[in-house]
């Protein structure tokens, strides 16, 4: 992801947003009802929980998912008319919140006469702007989005309420089951194994894997939100790799910074493996899951490679 410390430009789209939803309600199809294929309509501001979301209602439900491209930073995303339309026709606007996707909030806010239900994920995990916004790296976070989505489509679409918590089912004892495997393998194998990081993103997981994440808290969260880290904190990321006080160096590979880039580079003159994850889906065809195993699957062969 690009750098963050560009200045946020205004919401220009609110007056779009409202034209289309009169549209729409003048057609019958905006605000509580399904679309013209007879599904429910669901718009994810992000794929990684579009994915799961499209999962959850199977053939019932229509997910289209806003930020898919790689190279998109959903902080600075400016929304399209298009989008304004997906919104004003939606049943359900699944958002991430806690400060990372703004301007999907002031999409749904816009909205005339009423807007469709609305699933913050921030919200629901009682996380304020502030916080670590990257839930989608935090396997009991996820457990709980993926219940609360299901929840939703039962209460909008109850007469198959059974048909969605059977997609529930499926998909955390089948579809997430490597996913899980692979999370409980690692903290057991390499639980309390000194690692960095490049920003804050890996910090949900690392806690899931019991891993003792190292780097400077000031340092991954300056990183994220495109700020300078402290000479402080460069210094010590710097001195870690330096004498090998961490075994493995995790790097947001949409997040290039000349600080960032340094530390990669240090970390492979000393010899110390790094593993690379990414805020959304990679490739943007991708599902959730299979992103996910991917990436541990990595981080675990790196965690053996260092003797971990």
């Amino acid at each position: 992801m690009r750098p963050r410390h560009r200045p946020r430009r205004r919401l220009f789209v609110a007056v779009a947003l409202v034209a289309c939803a009169v549209a729409a309600t003048a057609c019958g199809t905006a605000n509580g009802s399904s679309g013209s294929n007879g599904k429910l309509q669901v718009v994810a501001a992000e794929n990684f929980w579009g994915s799961l979301a499209a999962q959850l209602g199977g053939d019932r439900v229509q997910v289209t998912s806003i930020i898919t491209n790689p190279d998109t930073d959903p902080h600075d995303y400016e929304p399209t008319a298009a989008d304004a339309r997906l919104i004003a026709t939606a049943r359900l606007v699944i958002e991430n919140g806690i400060g990372y996707d703004p301007w999907a909030d002031r999409l749904v806010a816009a909205n005339a006469g009423g807007g469709p239900g609305v699933l913050t994920v921030g919200d629901l995990l009682g996380i304020a702007p502030g916080g670590n916004p990257h839930q989608w790296y935090s396997p009991t976070s996820v457990e709980r989005v993926v219940a609360a989505i299901s929840a939703e489509y039962g209460k909008l679409d109850p007469d198959h309420a059974s048909y969605y918590a059977a997609q529930k089912d499926h998909l955390e004892t089948v579809s997430l089951s490597a996913y899980h495997h692979l999370v409980d393998q690692i903290r057991s194998s390499y639980g309390g194994v000194a690692v960095g990081a490049s920003e804050s993103i890996f910090a949900p997981m690392a806690a899931a894997l019991g891993l003792n994440l190292i780097t400077p808290e000031a340092f991954l969260d300056a990183v994220s939100e495109g700020a300078d880290p402290s000479p402080a904190d460069k210094a010590t990321a710097e001195e870690q790799i330096r004498t090998h006080a961490i075994r493995v160096f995790v790097d947001n590979g949409q997040n290039a910074t000349p600080d960032v880039q340094r530390l990669l580079d240090q970390a492979r003159t000393a010899g110390i493996p790094v593993v690379c994850v990414t805020g959304t889906l990679v490739p943007a065809t991708a599902s959730f899951q299979d992103w996910q195993v991917r990436e541990l699957q990595s981080l675990a062969s790196a965690l053996a490679a260092a003797g971990a």
